[in-house]
């Protein structure tokens, strides 16, 4: 099993969910470059300019590791990675779980699609972020997180936002909310889980119907859990339902 943490966070996050698979599977954790204790310097403009960089990591982590019929479990934007790497070699790939996951962010209202937020939503974060990355990083974990009743875990996920390297974050966002992946999800043909936060204000209910209904051959279980990251906030619940599936 692959474990793929989401925008802001690093493999120390899947803490309490990882370890329930250890006598069944073996385990493969990482940092996103610019995460946790990656190495900064493998940063690149241009091989990170879109999520593919981030997915040809995930292949060259299996191709290093000689991993085959992997179970990959990436969180928000680390879903959409997977996405891409199981399209790109399918035969690598044995299933997806897929933790909050949205194909794009920005409505698309043409299109009818609704992705949660306006584009002049998403430039106003992406400004704000630029400008005053920590603050910004203090007053968005809290909300990203939910269970206002439990500010240790906002709090926790300000701290990991404030470890990841600054520069790179800000045009790893930029990359994370201007993303359009939905075309992607049509691809996919890796049975997939969607697990769906209630309450959950990156990716809501409807994204996770969107990326169901597009999702050939996918499942969706709907958590209990509030928030976006219910590794953290949910992880019995968590680990229950991706044992359940699998």
């Amino acid at each position: 099993m692959v474990f793929a943490h989401g925008y802001g966070c690093d493999q120390n996050m899947w803490r309490f969910v990882a370890p329930a698979f250890a006598d069944t599977h073996r385990l493969v954790l990482f940092d996103h470059v610019g995460s946790g204790k990656s190495d900064l310097s493998a940063y690149s403009d241009d091989r990170y300019a879109s999520l593919d960089g981030y997915a040809d990591d995930v292949l060259e982590i299996l191709h290093d590791n000689d991993l085959s019929d992997v179970i990959f479990v990436g969180h928000s934007v680390s879903a959409m990675i997977g996405v891409l790497a199981a399209v790109r070699e399918p035969e690598r790939f044995a299933r997806l779980v897929l933790i909050g996951p949205s194909p794009r962010y920005i409505d698309a209202p043409a299109e009818e699609y609704t992705g949660g937020f306006t584009r002049a939503d998403i430039d106003a974060l992406l400004d704000s972020l630029d400008s005053n990355y920590l603050g910004w990083s203090s007053q968005m974990a809290p909300v990203i997180m939910g269970n206002a009743d439990r500010p240790e875990l906002g709090q926790e996920l300000t701290n990991s936002f404030c470890r990841t390297d600054p520069e790179i974050a800000k045009k790893f966002a930029r990359v994370t909310f201007l993303s359009d992946n939905r075309d992607d999800l049509l691809k996919l043909h890796t049975p997939a889980l969607i697990l769906q936060c209630s309450d959950d204000v990156i990716a809501p209910a409807f994204v996770g119907d969107y990326v169901h209904e597009h999702t050939p051959g996918s499942t969706l279980v709907r958590l209990n859990a509030t928030g976006h990251c219910p590794n953290l906030s949910a992880p019995e619940e968590t680990v229950d339902a991706i044992k359940a599936w699998l």
